[in-house]
């Protein structure tokens, strides 16, 4: 898979599956943009790696549930790497805490749905203009879109699940102008998600259940994104790919 001289802005792109992503398809020659909302340490450190390894790559700090955030991402990728955008990973996310519906207030739920879904709109909503044939959108959902999720994950998974949806909308949509939108939906993946939200006997237990007996890693879920974005999927639009070491068949 090469993406020598394509663009592309990975939002939560500076660590964990959105580092991974970056790192990916810098090495495969992609010019990246690295979006990252608060940890400015992490997003260096990616910045430096991709840098040591011979990669090109801008950080841009921006809040992705803000339009106007939004298109200040779009504006700096553009006037590093070109006005044409190829690709758009949409790793961004979160489940902020975990909480009963006796526990949620409409603030909270703005919240998620915000971090989760209406991130993806905006990014999605600012980038397709500078999109040409061959290009490609990966939105990251979840296995909780698909099942429920967790206890206390409610607003997440439903999230999530609307995520799957609006990228078979846009599927149809930017179709006809040869642009592709897919999901991805993980499984337990090693991150500071399941670090921060899943407690440690709950992770082993989805690890037991799962037919592979472990956790995913974050560079095989990146690698399923970075196909997605490949023109090795050229024919791959409106999927939601699993990634979950079989623990669930859609």
């Amino acid at each position: 898979m090469q993406f020598k001289d394509k663009v592309a802005i990975v939002t939560g792109g500076g660590r964990d599956i959105g580092r991974a992503v970056s790192l990916k398809l810098a090495a495969a020659g992609a010019k990246v943009c690295i979006n990252y909302a608060n940890d400015e340490a992490s997003a260096r450190q990616t910045l430096t790696l991709v840098e040591d390894a011979g990669g090109q790559a801008i950080l841009h700090r921006a809040n992705v549930t803000d339009a106007q955030a939004v298109a200040g991402l779009v504006a700096a990728t553009r006037e590093a790497f070109g006005d044409r955008i190829d690709i758009l990973v949409n790793v961004a996310g979160g489940m902020v805490a975990r909480k009963p519906l006796a526990d949620i207030d409409e603030t909270f739920f703005h919240q998620v749905m915000d971090l989760n879904l209406k991130s993806v709109f905006l990014t999605t909503q600012a980038v397709a203009p500078h999109m040409a044939e061959g290009a490609a959108i990966v939105n990251f959902s979840s296995l909780a879109g698909r099942d429920g999720g967790g206890g206390g994950a409610s607003l997440y998974a439903t999230a999530k699940g609307a995520v799957m949806t609006f990228s078979r909308a846009m599927a149809k949509e930017l179709g006809p102008r040869g642009i592709r939108v897919n999901a991805l939906c993980c499984g337990m993946i090693a991150t500071r998600f399941h670090d921060d939200f899943t407690k440690p006997e709950i992770r082993q237990a989805v690890a037991n259940a799962t037919p592979l007996r472990r956790e995913g890693r974050a560079e095989e879920a990146a690698d399923v994104a970075v196909y997605l974005a490949s023109d090795a999927a050229s024919f791959i639009n409106g999927a939601s790919v699993d990634v979950n070491g079989g623990v669930f068949f859609s």
